[in-house]
C-alpha cells in the first residue's frame, strides 16, 4: 500500500487492521524488563494502558489509542514532517471529533514535539486539511511498517521458527487482525531468541497480546 506525501487517510488499513499490525509486532518482541520501564524511557515498539507506541530513539515516534468502539486516534512525529515548520500554520486539530485527547495534542502541539494527527470513527481515517504547498507530514516513514502488510509478514518471520509446525505467519496475522488470535498458536512457532540474537519472553509476549486485544474475549494471562 502506498502511503503519499502528506498523507492521505484513504492511504491507512482499517483502525482495526492497523491497530493488530502493530500490536502483533510490539507484542513478539515485549520483555519482562521492558514492561516495567516508563514509557517515557522505552523505545521500539510496545503496549501499554494508554495503546500502542513506537519510538525510533531518534527521529520518530508514534502513538496510536483507542477511544471506544470502533474509534482510535493515531498521532506523532518524524523528521521529515514539515507540518509544524510550516509558513501558514497549520491546525492539526482542525475538524476533529470531541473525543480525541486534545490536553495531550495541545500539549505536544505547544512543545513543538507533533508532526501530524489523524482519528478513525465509522470505518475512516479523517485528518485536518493541509495547504497545498505542504510537502510531507512525516506518515509515510512513520507508518509504513504498519500500513505494508508485507512488510510486516516479513519482520513477523524473523520471530518465527521454520523448522516448528503450526500456523503461517500469514495465519498468525490474520487471526491478530481478526482479535481471535491463540497465544499459544504464536507462543509454539516462536524462535527462542530475536533477530538481534537476544531471548525472546513468551510470558511477556503472551501479556502483551492479551493487553493489546488481539486474542478475544475470556482470555487471560497470569
Amino acid at each position: 500500500m502506498t502511503i503519499h506525501r502528506p498523507g492521505l487517510p484513504d492511504d491507512l488499513p482499517s483502525g482495526e487492521a492497523l491497530w493488530a499490525r502493530w500490536a502483533l509486532l510490539a507484542a513478539v518482541s515485549a520483555t519482562t524488563e521492558e514492561e516495567q520501564r516508563k514509557s517515557g524511557y522505552r523505545t521500539g515498539r510496545w503496549v501499554d494502558g494508554s495503546g500502542l507506541h513506537y519510538d525510533d530513539s531518534g527521529c520518530t515516534w508514534w502513538t496510536m489509542s483507542r477511544m471506544g468502539e470502533g474509534r482510535f486516534v493515531l498521532y506523532g512525529e518524524d523528521e521529515s514532517s514539515g507540518v509544524k515548520w510550516h509558513e501558514t500554520p497549520i491546525d492539526m486539530l482542525a475538524g476533529g471529533p470531541d473525543w480525541l485527547p486534545y490536553d495531550e495534542l495541545r500539549d505536544r502541539i505547544e512543545g513543538y514535539e507533533l508532526g501530524c494527527v489523524y482519528w478513525y470513527e465509522n470505518g475512516a481515517w479523517a485528518r485536518a486539511p493541509y495547504p497545498d504547498d505542504l510537502h510531507d507530514d512525516g506518515l509515510d516513514c512513520g507508518m509504513s511498517g504498519f500500513v505494508d502488510r508485507g512488510r510486516v509478514l516479513g519482520e513477523l518471520s524473523e520471530y518465527v521458527d521454520g523448522t516448528v509446525d503450526g500456523p503461517s505467519t500469514d495465519a498468525l496475522l490474520a487471526d491478530a487482525e481478526a482479535h481471535r488470535l491463540d497465544p499459544a498458536l504464536l507462543l509454539g512457532r516462536l524462535c527462542s531468541t530475536d533477530p538481534d540474537d537476544e531471548p525472546l519472553d513468551p510470558p511477556a509476549v503472551a501479556r502483551a497480546l492479551v493487553l493489546a486485544g488481539l486474542t478475544g474475549p475470556g482470555v487471560s494471562v497470569s
